[in-house]
């Protein structure tokens, strides 16, 4: 864990932007123009205010809470554990032994692979190719059985300050981190993931859904469904609105952006924020780090630019 009887660089770098980062565009652009480079795009602009900003995070603010965790019971299948690892498409699950208050490490996707490629290898003459046979009594067995499967998880407390967790874990090489309260309850989950996501934004490999198909459905005239990484300049060209003023338009790029800064906090699901534009955005689908998906409905559209944005 860092010493904190040290300020952070991040820390320091945020207290020479100023509280709220107003001086942090111009400093790019002040870099860029030292150095001969030129203008930093967004993308670059919005990873530098991401890593501001994740220095005063703490583990609450970015946990998924125990209501979403995935977890199996160490006195389920093999079988059931396979088809978790399928259905979730999660590659590490947390074990517990009678509730989540209890959880006695994590079995990685990778482990129970090779766990089963070893067993079904055990016959003489069996190859890795032909291992996939693997006899119905070795699922049926217990995930209790199999503690060897098992690695350790990390226990922090919500207070705990994000970048002493992000070096926590690469220091251990734990990757995992259940997030306990005072009393040890289970209060919520942290992965690496989570982490690096704050910072560069969501991380999507081959199996996830392309979330960026179908971003504004219409449903009705009043009505719509947007991905909440639609951005704000074509929501504006559909409905004809202006949804940031002009001295607003370095807040926000995204829906879920503009969504963040008018309510100043994640939403949760089924909240509905109200734009002064004459707009209810309706959150559908979020978890405690960002919005996924909004219903948008149109109450009474203008053309005119809306006043500063505010929940």
């Amino acid at each position: 864990m860092s010493d904190t009887s040290k300020p952070s660089l991040l820390s320091k770098l945020k207290r020479r932007l100023g509280p709220k980062n107003t001086n942090l565009e111009h400093t790019l652009e002040t870099h860029a123009e030292e150095n001969g480079a030129t203008a930093l795009d967004s993308d670059a602009r919005s990873m530098m205010r991401n890593v501001i900003g994740f220095a005063d995070m703490r583990v609450k603010d970015l946990m998924v809470p125990r209501a979403n965790i995935i977890a199996v019971d160490e006195e389920s299948t093999m079988r059931e554990l396979l088809e978790l690892f399928i259905s979730e498409n999660h590659s590490r699950v947390p074990v517990y032994k009678e509730s989540l208050d209890d959880v006695s490490g994590m079995i990685h996707v990778r482990d129970f692979l090779r766990w089963i490629t070893l067993k079904g290898m055990k016959k003489k003459g069996k190859t890795a190719a032909s291992a996939l046979s693997l006899p119905s009594k070795e699922l049926d067995s217990s995930v209790k059985q199999h503690t060897s499967l098992r690695h350790e998880v990390l226990y922090v407390p919500p207070s705990m300050p994000a970048p002493d967790l992000l070096l926590k874990m690469k220091a251990s090489h734990i990757h995992l981190a259940m997030v306990v309260d005072e009393y040890g309850g289970t209060d919520g989950i942290v992965s690496l993931e989570d982490l690096v996501e704050v910072i560069i934004g969501d991380i999507s490999d081959e199996h996830d859904e392309d979330e960026t198909s179908d971003m504004l459905v219409k449903v009705d005239d009043q009505t719509y469904v947007a991905n909440a990484q639609l951005e704000i300049s074509r929501l504006d060209e559909q409905l004809k609105v202006d949804l940031l003023p002009e001295d607003k338009d370095d807040d926000a790029d995204t829906l879920a952006g503009l969504v963040f800064e008018m309510a100043g906090r994640v939403p949760a699901r089924g909240e509905i924020i109200r734009h002064p534009a004459g707009l209810e955005f309706e959150i559908m689908d979020a978890d405690a780090r960002r919005i996924k998906k909004v219903r948008i409905h149109v109450k009474r559209v203008t053309a005119e630019p809306a006043e500063a944005a505010s929940g």
